[in-house]
């Protein structure tokens, strides 16, 4: 009885070495999460014995659990680096099969598909087809943009200034713009075509002979556009005509084969004050073509493709994905692990919310284990080995000397 009782506490003393040998060869894994080995003893039940008397039986491994602890997050400046900081996976596509994993380790493959070393797809929640948020209900693999942003012609100007309520009418009439003694302010900013070709687009304030009356005559390119807009201003400053500040501009042919230029100005928060001339903002909502300059990816998980252009346009939010047992997961290799009839229903859901941690971009998350513990780990399980083997040797002494007993 002895001898198999010492045996099991060889076996389990292996299996421990065995558990702390792959901790520690994985030390330096990406995501990985160390494992513990857990036993429990083994007792001999028979209908006639008596539990006061009964010996145990030795000790057995009862399960390798992993241990989900945060690891280290660890800045690697690359931009699809991802780490998560608190709870939850990331949702990986193998081939149609759902996998879930904590290393970020991402790149892009041929087809600008967002995968891991292991070629698994990263999953997100596509944007909605409003353009606003993202559709939740939906998975769908993450594609970087492999081409150009394509451009978006000016329909808008916004215009902050204070013209200068001192101002006299000018002394050359009528207006020309290429007289500054014929208006008394002017500014200008680019626009753009439909083909993303850049304008000049100016404004001439005028001064007239009524009080607090101003001419804003437009131009695009040189072409003056149509007949100039009249604006009152009150005693107090405040724009009072038109009202509420926004007008449209008759339509300009840039001459280029884009569609003619349809373009809406906003003097809503323009002023007539003091004696000084002005500009607090001059703001425009179309851009050119742009070309893709870099990934960034929020605390939310939201990935934004950056254009040259000034535009960000948002590719998709990181899926991550909970259970309500982790340690009920399956390990499958790579990094990856399946979810069990153990582990749970999976629970889907976005970086910040519930359950959820936040998402690092240009950060990885380094394996928890710590080399010093399973350093101790290690020793301990040798010494039980050595006793255990200790204990056949003492019982195969005991068993001699009964043999030679005469």
């Amino acid at each position: 009885m002895s001898f198999r009782i010492s045996l099991s506490g060889m076996n389990a003393a292996t299996s421990d070495l065995n558990v702390t040998s792959n901790n520690i060869a994985n030390s330096n894994t990406l995501g990985f999460k160390q494992s513990r080995a857990e036993f429990a003893d083994v007792f001999p039940v028979s209908a006639y014995g008596l539990s006061r008397n009964a010996i145990g039986a030795g000790v057995k491994l009862a399960q390798v659990a992993q241990q989900f602890d945060q690891g280290n997050v660890e800045f690697s400046g690359k931009a699809l680096d991802l780490a998560i900081s608190g709870q939850g996976f990331f949702t990986m596509s193998n081939n149609g099969a759902t996998v879930y994993s904590r290393a970020g380790n991402f790149g892009a493959d041929s087809d600008g598909f967002v995968v891991n070393p292991a070629g698994h797809r990263l999953q997100v929640f596509p944007p909605s087809a409003s353009g606003t948020g993202f559709d939740t209900g939906k998975l769908g693999d993450l594609q970087l943009a492999v081409g150009d942003a394509p451009p978006q012609a000016t329909g808008r100007v916004d215009i902050g200034t204070n013209l200068s309520a001192e101002a006299k009418p000018p002394a050359v009439t009528p207006f020309d713009a290429n007289d500054p003694e014929s208006y008394t302010h002017t500014t200008s900013l680019t626009v753009y075509d439909s083909l993303g070709a850049a304008h000049t687009q100016s404004m001439h304030f005028v001064k007239t002979a009524n009080p607090n009356e101003w001419q804003i005559h437009t131009s695009i390119d040189g072409t003056v556009a149509g007949a100039p807009t009249t604006l009152q201003y009150s005693d107090t400053g405040a724009l009072l005509s038109p009202s509420p500040g926004r007008f449209p501009m008759p339509a300009h042919d840039p001459g280029n084969g884009a569609a003619p230029m349809a373009v809406t100005l906003d003097l809503g928060n323009s002023t007539q004050y003091g004696n000084k001339f002005g500009v607090s903002a001059l703001v425009q909502d179309g851009h050119a073509t742009g070309r893709l300059t870099g990934i960034e990816v929020s605390a939310e998980g939201i990935v934004n493709a950056r254009y040259t252009n000034g535009v960000s346009t948002p590719l998709g939010q990181v899926a991550l994905t909970n259970f309500a047992n982790p340690q009920g997961l399956q390990s499958l290799g790579d990094n990856a692990w399946a979810e069990t009839a153990e582990s749970g229903d999976p629970r889907v859901g976005t970086a910040g919310s519930s359950a959820f941690g936040m998402v690092q971009g240009g950060a990885l998350e380094a394996s928890n284990v710590d080399l010093t513990e399973q350093l101790v780990n290690m020793i301990t399980a040798q010494r039980n080995f050595q006793a255990n083997a200790q204990m056949i040797s003492t019982q195969d002494q005991i068993t001699q000397t009964v043999i030679n007993i005469r």
